[in-house]
């Protein structure tokens, strides 16, 4: 069986892109080769995540000019929210690459992105199954992009998307949100450029594909998998996608700096690759991070071609700040080995976005959660791991704007560290349980061996038609 896979051009996509790949080629032996799909930007770093192996090939394609993204950008990483936009541009104007390659090539099945809504209309011809992956939690996909939401129309208000919709389970105790994460929501339906919305995208790669592929269980978010499946119809389960462990060590100044504090005891932070913060909100977060005691290590992003990066975060740190936490506290710009980080036996807390891959990496590293959500599915995950998974905390925010104190920084991040409080030891507990699970091997590879024989099965059907 020959396995396209085509990613959207952002590290939280091609991230698990690489360990479905991965988890694949683990359990399929010789019986399964897969071609990864992605810009020649993105190559390098597709290259150094897979496996050395003959069953895994990568084909590059040319990324067009767009007017307006930087000389050289190929990831969300590398350009502004609007530079995004004008990326899904640039990855459309693939099309006619993509055709070319299909013709040639001829997979049995195109695993693809929700940008890439065209995709299906061009394999189905060439008798090419497509699943569509969606990287996101079902929570987040049910919430915001069920089908269901069609009755708000093109726009609809920030009052439409406070409130759950029609059907969604009654049994969650995600039935509303305050106003700020629904106007985030917003952004989902909105249009750029002329181009369609990511809402008008998404419905287009379910109602066009053979198949949808979420990385997620029934053990985690069953009800929200059973509304799915009616609003959208078949859902493959490729399981949480554990990340593995990750390879070589971490460098060394990170290390013996770590070293130097107790076991459990530093507070590492981050958000991504694209995450933003505005000047107000670094500056409530180093001071609620100074407030707590705790030693920490935050990594922090900021707008590319406005400066050098160290400079930029001197002018943000507050005053004093760096003198204060001297010896305890570190704020850096740029990519670090997060995951060898988090693997630290002195991290005991991870302050992060709540994305799904990042709250992976935190739970089996056995990091406390703190989570301060950026935008939209993110907002849902931490709502779903705090108040019905019974795991982490996430930050108190002003309802209307957003916007956070150091106060709520420093309360979340000792609630979650306060082992001997009744709720701590819950969490743990909670958080133990869900580990052991997600960390069976047996359990683990059964999601995938049932993903490949759905697979199997997509491709008879095929077949069958065909004769």
């Amino acid at each position: 069986m020959h396995i396209m896979m085509f990613p959207w051009l952002a590290y939280g996509h091609i991230n698990p892109y690489i360990q479905l790949a991965r988890k694949i080629i683990a359990i399929a032996d010789s019986s399964i080769r897969v071609t990864f799909l992605i810009t020649k930007g993105n190559v390098p770093r597709v290259t150094t995540l897979l496996p050395s192996t003959p069953l895994i090939s990568i084909l590059p394609l040319d990324l067009p000019y767009v007017a307006g993204l930087p000389p050289g950008a190929e990831s969300t990483a590398e350009v502004t929210a609007d530079g995004a936009e004008l990326l899904k541009i640039a990855l459309d104007l693939t099309k006619p690459q993509v055709e070319d390659i299909l013709m040639r090539t001829r997979p049995d099945i195109v695993i693809f992105d929700f940008v890439q809504a065209w995709l299906p209309s061009l394999a189905k011809p060439l008798g090419i199954k497509t699943l569509y992956f969606f990287v996101f939690s079902a929570v987040g996909a049910t919430y915001v992009t069920a089908a269901c939401r069609r009755i708000h129309g093109p726009n609809p208000t920030i009052q439409d998307l406070m409130k759950a919709p029609a059907g969604f389970p009654s049994s969650s105790p995600i039935q509303s949100v305050p106003p700020y994460k629904a106007a985030d929501f917003l952004y989902v339906f909105k249009r750029f450029y002329g181009q369609p919305s990511a809402f008008n995208r998404v419905t287009k790669c379910t109602e066009e594909c053979d198949g949808t592929i979420a990385k997620t269980c029934m053990e985690m978010e069953g009800k929200y998998i059973e509304f799915y499946k009616s609003q959208q119809g078949k859902l493959l389960l490729a399981g949480p996608l554990v990340p593995e462990r990750p390879l070589g060590e971490l460098e060394k100044h990170w290390a013996e700096w770590l070293s130097e504090f107790p076991e459990k005891s530093v507070v590492y932070c981050s958000f991504g690759s694209e995450a933003i913060l505005t000047d107000e909100a670094v500056e409530e977060l180093l001071l609620g991070l100074e407030s707590t005691g705790f030693p920490f290590l935050v990594v922090l992003k900021f707008p590319s071609g406005e400066g050098d990066m160290e400079e930029i975060l001197n002018r943000k740190l507050p005053k004093g700040f760096k003198e204060r936490v001297k010896g305890r506290g570190i704020v850096h710009c740029g990519w670090v080995q997060q995951q060898h980080i988090l693997q630290h036996n002195s991290v005991g807390c991870f302050l992060c976005h709540a994305g799904f891959s990042a709250v992976m990496e935190g739970l089996i590293a056995d990091c406390q959660l703190v989570m301060l959500p950026q935008n939209v599915d993110q907002f849902l995950i931490s709502m779903m791991f705090e108040y019905e998974l019974g795991i982490g905390v996430e930050v108190e925010r002003n309802e209307a704007d957003g916007s956070f104190r150091r106060e709520a920084i420093s309360e979340a991040i000792r609630r979650v560290m306060a082992e001997e409080e009744t709720q701590g030891k819950k969490m743990r507990q909670n958080q133990k349980k869900l580990k052991e699970f997600l960390m069976n091997k047996e359990v683990q590879e059964k999601f995938m061996v049932e993903l490949v024989k759905s697979m199997r099965d997509l491709i008879a059907s095929k077949e069958k038609l065909m004769n």
